[in-house]
């Protein structure tokens, strides 16, 4: 082994910079005489050519990547399969294969192993790349790092940066619903990321009322418990019926005088799809075919909805989202980026593809688990016991599973 590629794509998580961090540490450490590049804005820079090298002073310092969020190298979001999209950006010409292309790349820069760190997306189209490489007799190593504050890859039990993104949705949440006494009769909704998946929503609530409970407070002077607490939790994975809460909750706005609402932005999207499409609207979708949900505002929706039913004088909505998957990883991610990225390198330089994981269908042993298992949308289960125990203590009947479709 030679030389080594790094990329990291799709949207940011608390652990991009740690993980590149993470990856030239263990190689300095074991592998010294490698050399390693790293692709400026993922996939793009793969076809692109445009590619960063990992000098002796980065090496020397590479530690002062842990302190930081974002990513260092960039990120982008290309589909190595969906060649009208890369045409139309320019990243290929008409009728070039980008898988083709991308290899070829990879073998005109001398490079042995490629490490890519994202989420579903960005470990499909490893898988992508991977499968063609293997079919046309490229030697080289593919080793994935799984990326996502929605904690929904499929089969992997947690994915690197969703602990420290809840944390921070409720550092978050701790400001925003600080608003609930700039009105009278406040409808604050924290809108926080995840497409398919509420894990980081629920995980987030649990976070905040961790907090919550630290604190001491003073109802006499106004400095109340009730109003500063959560008092709905919506997920993609659980029905609720729109009446049935929002009589529930009419009757927190008329005893605590606010109502604060944790709402998952995929919670309700089929429902705002199926009005948007019946009026005539066009639903804009990314390269992947995701629903571009900052278009159709789910958080807004629900603002809407519920203020109507609440006789809400002021409504807040606010999001989360920048704010979480761009911090800095925080101690317990930290620890499972080392443990990764130390086995992510011992993978590359034994020649074991895969992305690197807790495999939850193999007892949770961290491994390099086969591209082809890799998949994404790992529903939240809104039955386990620790979230059942956080609706019953904000006084939110238990959660009705949404069937799973086959």
């Amino acid at each position: 082994m030679n030389r080594v590629a790094l990329l990291t794509a799709g949207g940011f998580a608390p652990c991009l910079s740690s993980a590149v961090g993470g990856l030239i540490e263990r190689y300095t450490e074991i592998a010294p005489d490698v050399e390693i590049i790293a692709y400026r804005h993922g996939y793009q820079g793969l076809l692109s050519g445009d590619s960063i090298t990992v000098t002796p002073a980065v090496r020397e310092n590479a530690a002062l990547l842990h302190a930081f969020g974002g990513s260092p190298i960039g990120n982008s979001r290309v589909k190595l399969t969906n060649a009208k999209d890369l045409v139309k950006r320019g990243l290929v010409a008409e009728g070039v294969d980008p898988l083709e292309a991308a290899a070829q790349r990879l073998t005109e820069d001398g490079v042995d192993v490629l490490h890519t760190i994202g989420g579903d997306d960005t470990n499909t189209t490893a898988a992508d790349l991977a499968a063609y490489l293997a079919e046309h007799d490229y030697r080289l190593t593919v080793v994935g790092l799984p990326k996502t504050i929605d904690n929904d890859i499929v089969p992997i039990r947690q994915s690197l940066g969703a602990w420290t993104a809840a944390d921070q949705a409720a550092l978050f949440a701790q400001n925003v619903l600080a608003e609930h006494n700039s009105g009278a009769r406040m409808l604050i909704v924290h809108e926080v990321m995840g497409r398919n998946c509420g894990w980081l929503t629920a995980a987030a609530a649990r976070s905040y009322r961790k907090w919550i409970e630290s604190r001491q407070w003073l109802p006499e002077i106004g400095l109340s418990r009730e109003a500063w607490d959560i008092h709905g939790v919506y997920v993609p994975e659980a029905r609720f019926d729109l009446e049935t809460e929002a009589a529930r909750l009419q009757t927190v706005m008329d005893e605590v005088g606010n109502v604060n609402l944790f709402v998952s932005e995929g919670a309700g999207v089929d429902t705002i799809i199926s009005e948007l499409e019946r009026s005539g609207e066009e639903v804009a979708r990314d390269p992947f075919g995701h629903v571009r949900l900052d278009t159709i505002n789910p958080g807004q929706w629900f603002g809407k909805q519920f203020a109507e039913r609440l006789g809400a004088q002021k409504v807040l909505v606010q999001k989360s989202g920048y704010f979480s998957r761009s911090a800095a990883a925080n101690e317990e991610d930290l620890a499972l980026i080392k443990k990764m990225t130390d086995l992510a390198v011992d993978c590359a330089r034994r020649g074991e593809p895969g992305v690197i994981g807790e495999d939850e269908e193999r007892g949770g042993e961290l491994r390099a688990i086969e591209f082809a298992r890799i998949a994404g949308a790992k529903p939240f289960d809104v039955t386990q016991d620790w979230y059942t125990e956080l609706l019953a203590a904000i006084g939110q009947p238990a959660a009705e599973p949404v069937p799973v479709s086959h």
